[in-house]
């Protein structure tokens, strides 16, 4: 049984899959790599603060040194930050606005200092103002950060949502419509979340439910511009609006769904990232999940 350090170089040297999960930066941001490592992924997904407050977090030398032989020491450079829940571009209130385009602008900053390619972003929320008021917000918004913003630095890519309350992104063509507004597109890509896009309404559960919403997909916002997969199964039904995520084959969706997204071709260069629950009852359910996709891939032993 080779070693995971062993596991990892074998999986890049053989074209493996690009595959990890969110992990924890307790103790410094760098030993999230470390995790990953331990957890023979090959992509991570980190908060680069506090994801549950507006403090900011000035990064130190010593955290971009960490960082960075954090990096070369695992081999692990397919690396996305997620913004902070209290975000919200689609805000009526100008404070709030004002607030959420500087948080974002931060979040940008600390990626381009650690050197992290992608910024994860949920668009917003209209807050009962109407879609329409709340994409033309959101694209002014993404405006400014990106104004604001180290034009060679990370590319902000938009998830698909859910749909729950008044958030926007929700349809491929809500996206489409904030990108059309947007100044910058080419600084633009898109997170394709599978428990979000199936609360909205798109089904992936058989091969031609798969095959109809990803050619959607193709066709409103372009696979060109996807760059990052979220692999969540659901656990409510097809179309509930509701954002709760399910371990992989324990939800909604089931295997067969997951089966597609792991052996479709034009996918195979982009990360894949579990936002599945934690530890629970004793299992390491990250562990056991990424095992699961694993074992779906008809060409990775």
């Amino acid at each position: 049984m080779p070693t995971p350090e062993k596991q990892r170089i074998m999986e890049a040297e053989s074209g493996g899959p690009l595959l990890g999960a969110h992990f924890s930066i307790a103790g410094g941001i760098h030993k999230a790599l470390y995790t990953a490592r331990d957890y023979r992924c090959t992509a991570v997904q980190i908060f680069t603060k506090n994801a549950s407050t507006w403090k900011e977090r000035i990064l130190s030398d010593q955290d971009m040194e960490a960082f960075d032989r954090a990096r070369q020491e695992t081999g692990i450079t397919a690396i996305a930050s997620h913004t902070a829940y209290l975000i919200n571009l689609g805000s009526p209130e100008k404070k709030k606005f004002d607030r959420s385009c500087s948080a974002l602008i931060q979040e940008m900053a600390r990626a381009a200092q650690l050197g992290i390619p992608w910024v994860l972003h949920h668009p917003g929320a209209h807050m009962e103002t109407g879609e329409a008021a709340g994409i033309k917000r959101i694209s002014e918004g993404i405006n400014r950060v990106l104004c604001e913003s180290k034009k060679n630095g990370p590319r902000l890519l938009l998830e698909t949502c859910a749909g729950q309350g008044t958030t926007l992104g929700h349809t491929f063509e809500q996206l489409a419509a904030i990108v059309e507004k947007v100044e910058q597109p080419e600084r633009l890509g898109f997170c394709f979340d599978t428990c979000h896009i199936f609360a909205a309404g798109y089904d992936i559960r058989t091969e031609t439910a798969y095959h109809k919403t990803m050619a959607a997909f193709d066709a409103v916002l372009g696979l060109d511009r996807l760059k990052v997969i979220h692999l969540n199964d659901a656990l409510r039904d097809l179309g509930s609006k509701v954002d709760r995520h399910a371990h992989i084959g324990k939800g909604e969706i089931g295997l067969p769904g997951f089966s597609l997204i792991m052996n479709d071709e034009r996918l195979a260069h982009i990360p894949k990232i579990l936002e599945t629950p934690k530890k629970e009852g004793g299992i390491d359910w990250d562990r056991r999940n990424l095992n699961c996709l694993r074992a779906m891939l008809r060409d990775y032993e």
